[in-house]
């Protein structure tokens, strides 16, 4: 009887890369649909842009199961499957409320900070393993990934939140 592999750095970095490229397409998937339900020109073209990034961002991703020499497949991600299933009530729950946009809004800030914190890790890791092209390639994904958090916080604060709460005095 052979003896259990014993797991390391480089298994669980290639797991975690597995589930963030589920997680990446699943966005996809998603962030068209967001688009269409949110009400705010400008919330709209955020999640339009921020969908044609995440076409660069799954590139990138297979960029570095090449690197790895790993065939790129997806784990299922329970956490943006989670965060998914959250925006779906968002839209069928706030669907016909000014409040909507905000609600989108926030969904997506969260699914921001999940990927935000799984490149962090995975840069990290790639970096301890030694593998500098695969971290360079997740660092330009997590960039990408701040800079749409930021900006998504400045559209909170610019606009969205405050049609939302205008219309909750007015009632």
């Amino acid at each position: 009887m052979m003896a259990a592999k014993i797991k390391v750095l480089d298994d669980m970095f290639l797991d975690m890369l597995k589930d963030v490229y589920f997680a990446e397409k699943q966005i996809l998937k998603t962030l068209p649909k967001m688009a269409k339900a949110a009400n705010s020109a400008e919330l709209k073209a955020a999640f339009e842009k921020h969908r044609d990034e995440t076409e660069g961002q799954v590139d990138r991703i297979e960029n570095v199961f090449e690197i790895l020499g790993a065939p790129a497949r997806g784990k299922t991600c329970d956490a943006i499957l989670g965060i998914i299933e959250e925006g779906k009530a968002v839209m069928e729950d706030f669907g016909d409320s000014p409040a909507l946009d905000a609600g989108l809004l926030a969904t997506a800030q969260a699914v921001e900070h999940y990927e935000m914190a799984r490149y962090g890790t995975l840069i990290a890791w790639a970096k301890q393993l030694g593998q500098q092209d695969a971290a360079k390639l997740l660092m330009q994904t997590l960039e990408e990934e701040e800079k749409t958090d930021k900006d998504l916080t400045s559209l909170a604060n610019s606009s969205v939140n405050a049609s939302a709460a205008a219309t909750s005095k007015a009632a």
